[in-house]
């Protein structure tokens, strides 16, 4: 009995031993994992799949990164960026070239973007008559109220021969396409999620796509962004990111239905197969026309910096080169 005890001791305490190891092991590693903050530009959504699928499944551990994504609560995704605040953050080239042109310029970069091409355009009721910019005058617009807002409306506007002057604008109350007919005529909606909204609830649309509307709007729309100081202190870890983030878009591409069951238990109010449509639409948007996720072109930037200028928005245009860059991307 004495021999058994002082064995069964001896297995316990080893036990004990390997497991203090193994929790000393895992704490160490857990240690060692660098924090990463990913700011939204708003709720999570389809467009941010790619991220929750390398949250999900591990991709960013692997590359040594302990990565938290959250909403924007206390200020613009890009000055919490350039505050440091954040790591990265998601925004979009409009937001990016206003905020290094302004009067006091934030110290970000844009350095992926995370579709290829603008999914977005003005909608109208099916049985509206609005069917073009042309058919804007008189009308009532509802939207967010964004500086190059109406630099798009003036230009699409004055392409088709209308006089933007005759557009009545107004802050949209948020309740998206249920305001159409109503409150307003028209809306400026993303085709993957506002345009599928409408789609599952039976409402019918005119749909003018900006880039069919005028090529320089055409740009990057959302992007993933971070401060300078982020990009110059710790370039491997923002390489690090983007090659995980880069594995996440790649598995939502191949599989956007199990993609969508991972936002799904991220942003559980929506529903899933809501976002299971959305994520099929932008399944073969995210690297269209690339081989390679989240690279970007002088030309997109430079062209719709052109036309920031000629509306007025900003009054010079930067060089592409100061707004975003390759150099961290997988290529």
């Amino acid at each position: 009995m004495k021999k058994a005890w002082k064995k069964s001791t001896a297995v316990l305490m080893a036990a004990g031993m390997a497991m203090s190891m193994a929790m000393a092991a895992g704490a160490k590693e857990s240690e060692e994992l660098k924090k990463v903050t990913v700011i939204l530009d708003y709720v999570p959504n389809t467009n941010h799949t790619g991220m929750y699928v390398a949250l999900d499944k591990g991709y960013y551990e692997e590359e040594g990164l302990d990565v938290e994504i959250i909403e924007p609560t206390d200020g613009a995704t890009a000055t919490l960026v350039a505050q440091q605040k954040g790591t990265f953050g998601i925004s979009y080239q409009e937001d990016v070239t206003i905020a290094l042109t302004a009067e006091d310029p934030l110290p970000i970069k844009a350095v992926a973007a995370v579709i290829q091409h603008n999914t977005s355009g003005f909608v109208s009721l099916a049985d509206s008559g609005i069917t073009s910019p042309a058919d804007f005058e008189g009308k009532t617009y509802a939207g967010w109220g964004g500086p190059g807002e109406s630099a798009v409306l003036e230009a699409c506007m004055t392409q088709a021969g209308a006089d933007f002057s005759k557009l009545n604008m107004v802050i949209s109350d948020g309740s998206g396409f249920e305001a159409l007919g109503k409150s307003c005529d028209l809306m400026w909606f993303f085709e993957g999620w506002d345009s599928v909204m409408a789609e599952m609830n039976g409402c019918k649309l005119n749909y003018m796509e900006c880039r069919e509307l005028d090529e320089r709007l055409d740009y990057y729309t959302p992007v993933i962004i971070a401060s300078n100081a982020v990009l110059e202190s710790d370039p491997d870890m923002v390489s690090a990111f983007l090659r995980a983030t880069a594995k996440g878009y790649g598995d939502t591409i191949a599989d956007p239905d199990g993609a969508a069951e991972v936002l799904s238990s991220h942003a559980p109010d929506y529903d899933v197969e809501m976002l299971k449509k959305s994520q099929n639409y932008l399944a073969d948007k995210f690297m269209e026309d690339t081989d390679v996720w989240g690279v970007m072109k002088d030309e997109v930037w430079d062209n719709y910096s052109s036309f920031l200028q000629e509306y007025g928005v900003i009054e010079e245009a930067l060089p592409a080169s100061e707004c975003y860059t390759n150099e961290f991307l997988a290529q």
